[in-house]
């Protein structure tokens, strides 16, 4: 009887504490799932954000799908995720004006750099101007490697344009394989120079080559912006959109922005990997 008591003050008890939950709005948050940019997932970055946001929210994360665009898009169409963030694409931009997402947000860019072999044949190690280097490049009919990867090869091309150069010439190559682990051989093998991205270099997303090193780094208009979208209630009722904003005004908080600008992945070098939108010059 004694114990059966104890299990009804108990029952009552906890009746009790959700219906205050419930009046004052404070019932637990469902998680908000997720789908990150494989590069976020590939440092430690996103599991550093992830961390602070449930810590200051008490609203959990979890990471649904972590990789490659098209992967990333598709889960947001298929209404499986609440939040996406990746590079801002038409990609992006589709999946709002289709009515999937909505409030589109940058929040983060990323360095791209022009990386070369150790005999620098156009003399461009250590430029911190994009524009300037091709254009030694071009100059000097070094190779160049056109990159068919959307960011650095449509950077390639804004650079070469603003350098008045025309990417034509046996000194321009094509990459003719599928995978891309092994492209920094290739550029080594040929003496070449190419722009990829900083972070891929530093986290061996590519196998790294002895010969190759980044050549010019830091420059403003070589950097790529990553975007936050929330999936659209509209379309996606049961989405957990009220925990996707607020991810997404984390993201742009001046913790977060203070904590980009400052964080080097580990590396040691003190260069940020992210850079955030407010500081982005």
């Amino acid at each position: 009887m004694r114990k059966r008591i104890v299990y009804i003050g108990f029952a009552v008890l906890l009746l009790t504490a959700t219906s205050t939950f419930c009046i004052f709005g404070e019932t637990p948050s469902k998680p908000v799932r997720v789908a990150v940019i494989g590069g976020m997932t590939m440092t430690p970055l996103w599991g550093e954000i992830q961390e602070k946001f449930e810590a200051e929210t008490g609203i959990q994360i979890e990471v649904v799908i972590t990789g490659e665009k098209p992967a990333l898009a598709h889960a947001m169409r298929e209404g499986k995720v609440d939040f996406l963030t990746m590079h801002s694409s038409d990609t992006t931009t589709n999946l709002v004006a289709d009515g999937w997402a909505r409030d589109l947000r940058p929040w983060a860019k990323n360095d791209l750099v022009i990386v070369g072999t150790a005999d620098d044949p156009a003399g461009i190690s250590g430029m911190r101007d994009g524009v300037a280097a091709v254009r030694k490049i071009a100059e000097t009919q070094s190779n160049w490697l056109d990159f068919l990867s959307n960011g650095p090869r449509e950077t390639a091309h804004t650079l070469f344009s603003r350098a008045g150069v025309r990417m034509i010439g046996p000194w321009v190559l094509k990459y003719e394989h599928t995978g891309t682990r092994s492209i920094l051989h290739y550029v080594a093998s040929r003496n070449a120079y190419m722009i990829v991205g900083r972070m891929p270099i530093l986290f061996h997303k590519m196998e790294s080559d002895p010969n190759v090193k980044i050549m010019v780094q830091g420059d403003p208009d070589m950097r790529r912006p990553y975007m936050s979208m929330a999936a659209n209630p509209e379309r996606f009722p049961f989405a957990n959109f009220k925990g996707a904003s607020k991810l997404s005004d984390f993201l742009l908080s001046d913790r977060i922005q203070n904590f980009l600008a400052s964080y080097d992945g580990g590396i040691g070098d003190g260069v940020p990997i992210f850079i955030p939108v407010r500081s982005s010059r």
